[in-house]
Formats: structure tokens, sequence, C-alpha cells
């Protein structure tokens, strides 16, 4: 039968095939078909006859052909057949599929739709045959039975295709439907409506099947919704990476069921670079991404986009050329933007009551380093590049006068430093993990370590340093490239030698040819013509004697660095380490012996860095001592009966006519000093057992001639120096420059002696007459050389002479000290302190009380992590010594406390000379320790109620103490609540006291705040309530910014009409902010301000204000769209708006321009006394009115947008808006009627001078006005 279908199809006709086929019953033909393509007997032959005799033009051969068709189709499915088999009758029906009637097509499609939606797909390979037919349904143009109605083939498309997307699909055949659907050609909604499925899809998958799925997405893509294909893709994995860091953090016995994390990155990893290759060849798909990314970072939503995976996925594009600058642009921004969000949050506590804190993108990049280990090595280049942009743009900088803007050791704060301090850190985390590109990073360190030596690289010196330390054997591997930077040491500042020379000690300890390499270069410098390259060596020697140890040397808990474990491996390797340190060392010692015949500079390197040595280096004492005794034998005088005790004149050096120092003696008694205060305190207790003449010798003589030194000191008069009152101390003459060089000189050896007899005169009392004489000394030379240098106006005057005074000396007088001005200033009021006992015109209470406040500033700048013992120190009423649990709030309240009351104290005090310094010194005070309290504590509360009172009850007319109260206030105002009802307050208090701009009207005083008053309202408080107005208009417009984000959103309408959503919360927020700080700018905008500041800042603020409004204006213009309305409140706004502001800037501005008129008409008529006077006053002019013309254009603009929105949301909102004022020609009633009122008075007196008979005749001339 079946071969009499084919012999039947080889002839030229058809109609004996076609009679033939109408004789067979359906069974036998299905039979037939399942024969042949079970046995594999070439069913492509049985096929073509039997469509070949089933033509589509007659009915019988179509249905003939639909079954034929759906029997195919079960059969493929089966999975019984061959893949050639079931390859080949695909493509036949494929090939047959266009010439099927539409309701064959219909029929067809049906069925893959109900098989899909059953979930009765086998294996999927019919599927091949649906993107034919969809494809030529859409072509048949007749009208296709739908339900009860019709519709053409393209509209019966679309319908199959959507019921499609709305069935459930199988698990195992979302990859096969997705690529199905590439051969499909789908209208733009068509394809939103499949990509939207295929998303959904991505969350019931296994985790290996997401890749494959992934890429037919992004193939699918390549017709259109590229963006939404991409924000599904981030969406997806960062809801995983959220939901798998959950679970890793919650319940252990969660990691037994959970995705292992290694799996996850993978699979990420695979789907970062199926979609990196597809920017490559699609490049609209690139820039979907940036655009998608960007808007999110620019309307302040950038959480949806910005996850470890997206930041992952950006590096990885950032491979591609193109694509690079705009990657890395995206990324600094983002990042800067994230620092400056969280700056503004963790300063206001009403942002933070509003927007929840999220993850900070720091977090988010370190993550991606974490997560870089599981083969991510297209995302790894771009870490490093992303670090280093950072470092580079956010550094440190370097200012005029050469001072750096940001310290490295200060604790990172500003958004750039922490943004710096991220780079640092992705570098080294790269380094820890990624073996690869760890010589990369280091050579670019060095690089830039080397070729930036001009601008500020501490913050590369201390990555560096942190690198080395990690991994000090491993970076042998780069010892070219560091004994190459060694090279340049010459040409580099000293603190750059200095900062790259500690940062890879670790390294020389480690490397023999390394630190060989360094000191030929070192030797080399010691000899070089320039001064720097002769320091630069000195520092090196020095640091090389201090790290490494002779065998013996005593150990100190300072010379102990932490590099590593492998570190310590090395070093305890044998006795030959020390025994060769100890040659080496004092090879190194001999050459630097050298120096001593070189200038003061180097000496002075010598003499500083010895002390630190011997610290070290303990078995190094004999040779420095000894080093240090011949050197003082110099300038020493031996004969105990000559005054003076030192020769002075072989400390300086003549050429021709300059005066030079050549021994800096200061420095070399003050380094004999600490070496003896060493040796007594740490050699000698150990010495006592061992005999040492030799050493002893060298201590005993040092410390007879610095007794000897002493006490001829003190027996000297100023003469014996040749420096009496009437020595010539100019900085023009030579003998001014030689006698300043000897005062200095005295001065410092005073200074050594006194700190060096403090520490051998175990409090006795005669060590204490001959420090106070010293003192004396001390003070007659300083005294004078202030005296000379203010009568000549030198610029001496203005430097400060370095103290050779150690710090421990200073801590341990400051100990005692600090301990009796915190009993004094606490336990006795000022009125009680004799006024008599006053130093340099302060008295002692003033004297102590700044020493406080230096002390308390400098500890919270430079050591903050100690915070916690410096206020457990100061605790000296505590007895229980043992209680650890009071926290940091704790201690400083106690102490908050305790000032407190002193201010109170010194404030209600009658006296007529009441000090003001000491009143602010207490504020200033109060405002450091109020820092550390914590916002949530209730010490706060109570802070900020008794600073509320100070303000209210004291009537001070003291500028700065107002301004430093006021700053207190402010301070602790938005750590608890906003400010816009306090500045309110005192902005009526400004009214009420400056009085109103029409000198007619009397202005009630409200008096909420006795701190406003004449003297200090305007400028001190008035430019305070600006400065926070500023601040709290830049949180509204950073909301606004916020709220733009959410708009596009799909769920917005809903939002909108919901009360208690986010979306109301942020926009009532807004809104309640700028209608309190209108009321507030509306008293300000009335008031007579004094010209200056406050009228600019005032300006400055109101253009502010409009731009703001119009923000808000332009948001609710694109919420009208989704929502049709805008809220009560937003009306409310605009109507006061349009009432209590913008009248009022108009009045405010012609005041301004009225004022600034007088000043030039005053300043006119003195033009003959100072024409200086008069140029001033025109550019005070011109710099207070150009703020005029910009808050012009603000208001109109917020006009212009008022009426868009007013046809937008079908509310009049100009009504409230009164017709501005043009700036053009403006004509003010009273000065018109004023102006006639005077000539009409001229007139009369003219007429009254001439003939009586020409008055009666002529008629008065009419006065025209202008139209």
């Amino acid at each position: 039968m079946d071969q009499k279908i084919i012999s039947l199809a080889t002839e030229k006709t058809s109609e004996k095939l076609q009679e033939f086929l109408q004789c067979l019953k359906d069974d036998e033909l299905t039979g037939l078909l399942q024969k042949h393509a079970v046995k594999g007997k070439s069913p492509g032959t049985l096929l073509k006859g039997i469509f070949k005799g089933s033509p589509c033009s007659e009915e019988a051969g179509a249905l003939r052909r639909l079954k034929v068709y759906k029997y195919c189709i079960l059969l493929v499915e089966s999975g019984d057949l061959h893949r050639e088999v079931a390859s080949e009758i695909t493509g036949l029906l494929m090939l047959e599929t266009h010439s099927l009637p539409g309701s064959s097509l219909v029929e067809l499609a049906n069925g893959f739709v109900d098989v899909v939606r059953d979930g009765s797909l086998v294996n999927g390979k019919s599927l091949e045959l649906l993107p034919i037919i969809l494809t030529a349904l859409a072509t048949k143009k007749e009208n296709l039975a739908y339900g009860k109605g019709e519709l053409n083939g393209e509209e019966y498309k679309k319908q199959l295709i959507n019921t499609l997307c709305s069935s459930r699909w199988d698990q195992q055949f979302v990859i096969q439907l997705t690529s199905m659907f590439r051969d499909v050609p789908l209208s733009i909604e068509e394809l939103e409506f499949v990509v939207e499925k295929v998303l959904r899809m991505l969350s019931k998958l296994d985790l290996q099947e997401i890749p494959p799925l992934v890429y037919q997405l992004l193939l699918l893509s390549s017709k259109g919704s590229r963006t939404k294909v991409l924000e599904g893709i981030i969406a997806f994995f960062s809801q995983l990476d959220k939901s798998h860091k959950e679970e890793q953090s919650g319940d252990e016995l969660l990691d037994l069921v959970t995705v292992p994390s290694g799996e996850l990155r993978h699979v990420e990893g695979t789907i970062i670079l199926h979609i990196v290759f597809a920017i490559k060849l699609d490049r609209e798909l690139g820039r979907e991404l940036m655009k998608l990314l960007k808007t999110g970072q620019q309307q302040g939503d950038a959480n949806k986009t910005i996850c470890p995976f997206s930041i992952a996925l950006l590096l990885s594009v950032a491979r591609i050329q193109r694509f690079e600058e705009q990657v890395f642009d995206l990324l600094k921004t983002s990042i800067l933007k994230s620092f400056r969000d969280l700056q503004l949050l963790h300063g206001s506590k009403f942002l933070q009551s509003l927007v929840p804190q999220k993850c900070c993108i720091s977090t988010m990049i370190l993550e991606v380093v974490k997560n870089s280990v599981h083969s991510w090595d297209h995302v790894t280049q771009g870490l490093v590049e992303l670090g280093f942009i950072l470092m580079d743009s956010y550094g440190p900088k370097k200012i005029i006068g050469g001072k750096v803007t940001e310290a490295s050791f200060a604790p990172s704060k500003t958004p750039s430093q922490q943004a710096c301090r991220l780079g640092a850190n992705i570098l080294l985390e790269t380094f820890k993990i990624h073996e690869m590109i760890r010589k990369e990073i280091v050579e670019q360190v060095l690089n830039r370590v080397v070729s930036k030596a001009s601008s500020p690289i501490s913050h590369f010196l201390d990555l560096l340093s942190s690198i080395i330390i990690y991994a000090p054997l491993v970076l042998q591997s780069c010892s070219s490239k560091v004994t190459e930077a060694f090279d340049y040491l010459s040409f580099l500042p000293l603190h750059t030698v200095q900062g790259l020379l500690k940062a890879v000690q670790p390294l020389l300890k480690v490397s023999m040819s390394m630190r060989d390499s360094l000191i030929l270069v070192l030797r080399k410098a010691m000899f070089a013509n320039q001064l720097n390259a002769r320091k630069s060596a000195v520092a090196g020697f020095l640091l090389l004697l201090k790290n490494f140890k002779v065998l013996g040397s005593l150990s100190s808990s300072q010379c102990s660095q932490s590099i590593g474990a492998t570190q310590v491996h090395v070093d305890v390797h044998s006795r030959y380490n020390a025994v060769a340190n100890e040659a080496f060392c004092l090879e190194i010692l001999d050459s630097l012996r050298r120096c001593l015949g070189q200038q003061a500079d180097v000496r002075l390197m010598l003499y500083e860095g010895f002390y630190d040595v011997l610290r070290r280096n303990s078995q190094l004492a004999n040779t420095v001592m000894h080093t240090l005794l011949t050197q003082l034998k110099q300038y020493y005088e031996p004969k105990h009966d000559l005054l003076p005790p030192l020769k002075l004149e072989a400390c300086i050096l003549a050429q021709r006519d300059q005066i030079f120092l050549q021994e800096p003696l200061a420095h070399l008694l003050c380094c004999i000093q600490h070496c003896l205060a060493w040796y007594r305190n740490k050699a000698m207790p150990l010495q006592e057992e061992e005999e040492e003449e030799e050493e002893e010798g060298f201590q005993q003589d040092l410390e007879d001639m610095m007794e000897s030194i002493t006490n001829r000191m003190i027996k000297s008069e100023l003469e014996d120096f040749e420096l009496d009152k009437s020595a010539d101390f100019s900085q023009a003459t030579s003998v001014g420059i030689k006698n300043n060089i000897y005062a200095l000189l005295v001065m410092g050896v005073c200074e050594v002696l006194i700190e060096y007899n403090f520490n051998i005169g175990n409090f006795s009392k005669n060590k204490f007459e001959e420090i106070l004489s010293l003192f004396k000394c001390y003070s007659r030379l300083s005294d004078i050389l202030k005296e000379k240098a203010g009568k000549g106006k030198s610029t001496m005057a203005n430097k400060t002479v370095r103290s050779f005074l150690s710090m421990k000396f200073v801590s341990t007088l400051l100990v005692a000290l600090f301990r009796v001005l915190l009993w004094r200033y606490t336990s006795i009021p000022t009125a009680v302190e004799e006024s008599g006992k006053k130093e340099k015109g302060k008295t002692i209470s003033l004297l102590c009380l700044e020493g406080l406040q230096k002390i308390f500033h400098t500890v919270q700048q430079f050591f903050p992590s100690k915070i916690h013992q410096f206020l457990q120190a100061l605790d000296i009423t505590n007895e229980d010594e043992g209680e650890e649990d009071i926290n940091i709030t704790q201690r400083a309240t106690f102490q908050i406390r305790q000032f407190q009351r002193s201010l109170v104290n010194l404030l209600s005090s009658q006296d007529d000379d009441f000090n003001s310094k000491e009143a602010l010194l207490l504020v200033t005070i109060l405002s450091s320790l109020s820092k550390l309290l914590d916002p949530s504590s209730p010490q706060l509360i109570q802070m900020l109620s008794w600073t509320i009172k100070m303000c209210k009850e004291n009537s001070l007319e003291d500028a700065s103490f107002c301004k430093g109260l006021m700053s207190l206030l402010f301070s602790l105002h938005v750590l608890c609540k906003s400010p816009v009802s306090l500045l309110r307050d005192l902005s009526q208090d400004i009214h009420g006291q400056l009085g109103d701009l029409d000198q007619d009207i009397e202005v009630e005083k409200p008096n909420h705040f006795a701190m406003v008053n004449l003297r200090t309202a305007a400028p001190t408080v008035c430019l305070q309530v600006l400065s926070q107005a500023e601040k709290v208009l830049e949180e509204v417009d950073w909301l606004i910014t916020k709220l733009k984000g959410h708009v596009g959103r799909e769920s917005l309408a809903e939002e909108a009409s919901q009360e208690g959503s986010p979306q109301q919360a942020l926009e009532k927020a807004a809104i309640l902010q700028l209608g309190t700080l209108l009321t507030a700018f509306h008293e300000l905008v009335q008031t007579a301000l004094p010209s200056g500041s406050c009228v600019d800042g005032l300006l400055r603020n109101l253009s502010r204000v409009y731009t703001i409004l119009t923000a808000l204006v332009k948001y609710y213009l694109q919420v009208c769209r989704s929502s049709g309305g805008i809220p009560n409140r937003m009306e409310k706004l605009v109507k006061l708006s349009g009432s209590h502001l913008t009248p009022q800037c108009y009045a405010f501005i012609s005041y301004v321009q009225n004022i600034q008129n007088e000043s030039l008409s005053f300043a006119g008529e003195k033009k003959k006394e100072k024409i200086a006077a008069v140029s001033t006053a025109m550019a005070r002019v011109l710099r207070e009115t150009k703020p005029i013309p910009n808050l012009i254009f603000a208001i109109e603009q917020y006009e212009k947008f008022l009426i868009h929105l007013s046809k937008k949301s079908k509310v009049n909102l100009m009504q409230y808006m009164k017709l501005s004022t043009s700036r053009d020609f403006r004509i003010n009633g009273d000065i018109l009627d004023t102006a006639l009122q005077e000539q009409e008075i001229d007139a009369e007196n003219e007429g009254t001078a001439a003939s009586e008979p020409r008055k009666d005749s002529q008629e008065p001339a009419k006065k025209k006005r202008k139209k």
C-alpha cells in the first residue's frame, strides 16, 4: 500500500493518487506513517506522496493534511523515532505549513497551546514547528473564528501568544519555548509578553538551567525589550544574592538545603560572560545597560539597579574599549554619591526616620572582590583599575602653599576620603585573593610612588605597607621592581623616601639582595651634590639601624612590627642573623659619622634619629654615645670657671656676607639628654651585675658635662652670649642673623636642660630652683626676640619656634596640671580667682581652659579609638576602678555636667568684667563632648533641652559666644529632629529685633530666644539661621530626587492612593519642611537687614527655595500622568508661597536696591576725599546685587511650571500667585508723589520771585507723566 502511494506520487498528475488516498481510512494512513517512521524507512518519501495527493484547495485534502500533521506531531513528540527521522519529518512539515488554510493553522496552534498548558510535552522536539505555524497564521488576511467573534491572522497570533505566556510552562521545556520565540515575528507588545513570562520563570528553574535560559533570552532581546531583559536579570540575581546571604547568616541548619555559595558564583560568572559576549555582538545592548544604570543613579534610586551582580557585570563590560570610560565614570559617580547620601543620612534624624538605610555601595564592591575568587577572571582586571582610579581621583590633594588637604593618619570622614580608602581596600583584598594580579598591583603602586613624588602619595605608601605586611615572602617575586624604585631615592622628597623605606622594611629582612641594592644606592646618595639626596641617605641608614637588631639587644614593645607569619619564620632562623647584623650596623654607623661634618640639616636628622636607634637596637649604645660625646666636646668649654659653657661661635658658618647655622647644638644636647635618660632607665639595671667600665665612662662623662653646662648656664648673663637688649636682631644684617641664631640656640639649650634636670631631679627643691632659673633665661630671650621682631615687623614675629621639650616630659607635667585645672575649674568660680594672677593678659582659669579645649580636640581628631580610655582616666571621682560597663556616653555626660555647671556659674555672676572668652571656650568644650553622645540616648535629649534653655534665658550681647551657643544648638537639634520650627522662631525674633522694611510698621517682639538681641540678631544669628536653612533645603532637594526615582514604576498610582505608603510619607515630609521654611523666610524677607553678608545669603537662599519648589512642581507634573491629581497639601504650599513669599521677595529686592543706591550716593559725596572708597562701595554693590537676577529668574521659572501643572491637574494654582512685577520698568507710587510735590513747591517759589502781573496773566504749565 505504501509502495503504491510512492509509485503514484511519481506520476505527473495526481488524480489517481488522490483517488487512492480517498479510499484509505484514517487508521490505515496513520499506520503506514507509523510503520515507516518507526522502522526508519525514509518516511519523507511517503509524506511527500501524501501531501501531493492532498491538495489544500480541496476540503478533503486539507482535512487529510491536518490529520497527517497532527499524527506526525504526536510521532515526533513520542520519542520513539530516531533523531534523523524526526528531523526529516519536522522539516517536511515546515515546508508545507504555509500552504495550510487558516483554520488548520488555528487548530494546530491551539493544539500546541493545549499541550504546553497541560504539561504533556514529552521531549519538545515538535516545538520547532510552532514558530512556522504562527508565522504562517500571521500572514492570513481572512477572518478566523475566535470564540463568538472573528479575528484576522495577525490578531489571532497575538491572542495565541498571550494565552501561551499566561499558561504554566513545564520547567524542563522553558529553554526550548524561549528559543522557539526567537523564530516568531513578534510585535513590541508581544515581545514584552514573552520577556516578562521568561523572566518570571527564572525563579522556578534549577540554578544550572539558568545560564542557557539567559543566553536564549539575550538572543531574543535582539528583537527589542533590551532594557526589560537586563533589568529583569539584574533584579533576579540581586534578590537571589540577598536571599542567599540571609540564609547563610541565619540558622546553621539552613546551610544543608541552600545552594552552595561556589555554585551560585559560578553561575553568575557564566551569565556575566554571556551578557558581555552579547554586548560585543549587539552594541545597542551595551548602550541600554549603561542607560539603565545611569538612570537609576541619577534618579536617586540606584539600589534598584546597583548590586554586587550588576557591579561585577559593569567591571566585565569595562573590558570592551568603547564602554570602558563610561563604566568607570558611572562607578565613580555612584560611589561618591553613595558616600554623600550616607553622610547626609548620618547627620539628620529627620532623614533617618524617613529613608531606611540600605547597603552601601562600598560593601557591595568588596563583596564582588570576595566573590571573584570563583574564577571571575573577567572581573579582576576591572577591580584593579577601579581601585587605582578611586585612589588617583580622591586621594589627598596638594594646595597652594604646599600643604596637604587630607592627612593619611586622620580617620576617613569626607566622601572623597572614604572613596580613596575604598580604592585601597579593593586593591588590598584583590591582592590577597588573586595571585596572578599581585605583580601588576605592586608595579602600579611603585610607579605612582616614584612618578607622583611631587603630589601627596601617603595613601599609596600605606597601601604598599599593607601589601608587604600581608605577604613579604610572596613579594620577593617583585624584587626587581622594588630595586628599580630604589634607584630613584636620590630624586624623591624626604618624606616619600622615609615612607617608602618604612613600607619595604619587611622585605629587606627576607631578601639579602634587595638589602644590598639599597645600601649601594644609599652610599651613592651620601656623597651626592644635592642636599636632599644626602638627607635621604641618612634617613635610609637610620631606618636600617632601627630594624636590624644586633644579638643581645633589649626587647622593646615599640620596635616590634607585625609583618605576618612568614616574616616571623625568617627572623628566628639562627644566631648568625644577629651576629651578621652587628657587623652590618657598625658599618652603617661608620658611614653616618662622616655626616657629622656636613650641613646642619643632615646633622639634625642624625641627632633626631640616634635616640630611636638606641631604643630599638640597644647593643649599639656604646658606639652611638661615644659618637655623641666626641661631637659635643668640639663645642664644650672644658674649663669650669669660664662662661658661657658652650662655644657658640663654632656653631655658625660665615660665607662672604652670609651667616649659616653649622651645628644644631640644641638638637645635639637634646639627643644626648634622651640617650642618657634611656640608659639610666633601661640599660643600667641590666648592667649592674656586669661591670663595663668603658660604657659607664661614656655615660659619666656626658652626665658631668650636662651638669657643668647647667650650672654655668644659670650663672651666665645674656651679655656673655652678646645677646642683651641693645643687640641687633634684624634679618637685614649679618650681625642680626648671627644674633638670631645665637638666641635660638641658647633658648633650645635652656629647654633641653630644663627637661634633663627635671628627669634627674627626683622632685628636689634645688633642681626645681635651677629649672626656674633656666626658664627665666629662656623667657628673657623670648621676650627680647618678640619685641625686636614686633618693632621691625619681621616675618620672625609670625614664626613659632619648635620646642625641644619631649611629649613625655610635657605629659608628666600635664598629668598633675590636668587634674588641678579640672578640680579648679569645676570647684572654684572665676570670680574667686585673684585678679593679679595673670599670664599674658589671661587668667589662670582661661589658660587652663584653653589647654583643656586643645586636649579634647586633639584626642577626638587623632585618637578616636582611645576616647573611652581617655574619659576613664579623667573620671577621677569614680572610686570603683574596676567598673568597665560604663559606656562612652555615660562618661561624656559626667564631664558635660561639670562644664555645664561652670558655664551657668559664669553666666550668673554679676561681674562687670565678664570674660566672654571663657564662656566661648566652655561652649566649645561642650560641643566637643556632645559629639561623643549616642544620638539615640536620653542624654542627648537632656543636653538639647539644656542648650535651648540657655538660649532662651541668656541675653548676652556677645557675638562670638552667641555664635558658639547657636552652633551647639543646631548641631544637637538635627540629631533629634528637624530644625525647621526652630528656624521659624529664630526668624521671628530677628524680625522683631531689627524691625520691618516699612519703617512705619511696628513689629511685635515674640522673644522666643533671649539670646537674639539687637547686637546679635545680625549678622551672627541671621547667618547661622541661613546656613542651617541651606542644609534643610539640601535635605528636601535630596528627598525630591529620591521621589523622582520612583516615578514611572507601575505601582506608583497604587502607592499614591495609599495614605500610609512610603511614597506618601516622603511627599508629606518634603512639603511640610518647605511649608515651615517658607514661614521662616516670610519673616526674614520682611526684616530690615543691614547691607552685607546677611542680604547676600538671604537672596541666595531664596533662589534655592524657588528652585526646589520648581523641582517639586516638576515631580507632580510626572505624577499627574499616572495618578491624575495633586494632593491638597501641595495646593496649600503653592498658596503659601504666593501669599507669604513672592510679594515680599519683590519688596525686599526694592529695599536692597535702595540701600545700595544710598551707599553709592554717600560714597559719591566723599569722592574728592577718597576715590578708593567709591570703588569699594561700587564693588560691594555689584557683589550684593548679583543674586537678584538669579532670584527673579527662579521665581519666574516656578510660575511657568505652575501654569503647566495647573493644566495637567485641572486645578487653578495660579489663582494664588500675584502678577510678577516687571523689573525693566517700575513706577513706585510713593516716590513719584513725593517728587511731584517737590516740583510744585519749586514752581511756587519761582513764581513768587517774579513780577505780580506776569503771575496773574500766565497759566501754570501742565505736568506730563510717562505712560
